[in-house]
């Protein structure tokens, strides 16, 4: 297990997050799926957490963030 700090605590705090559209439609195909992960990565970027694993399916995207506690 992999143990993070800042300045006044040492965490691991990981969660898994799962993204379903309305009635689970395919619509992550046709390069949907590949500008979701850009943005995904974008938004990790600004906001200062990290994207362990992503899983992204036609209908449903599994994330495994790993998130400071006190964002």
């Amino acid at each position: 297990m992999k143990y993070k700090s800042n300045r006044n605590i040492v965490f691991s705090c990981n969660y898994h997050v799962v993204f379903c559209p309305k009635y689970r439609r395919p619509v992550l195909v046709d390069g949907v799926d590949e500008r979701f992960k850009e943005i995904a990565w974008e938004v990790a970027g600004e906001l200062g957490f990290e994207i362990a694993e992503m899983e992204v399916m036609p209908d449903h995207v599994h994330l495994l963030l790993s998130i400071d506690p006190q964002l």
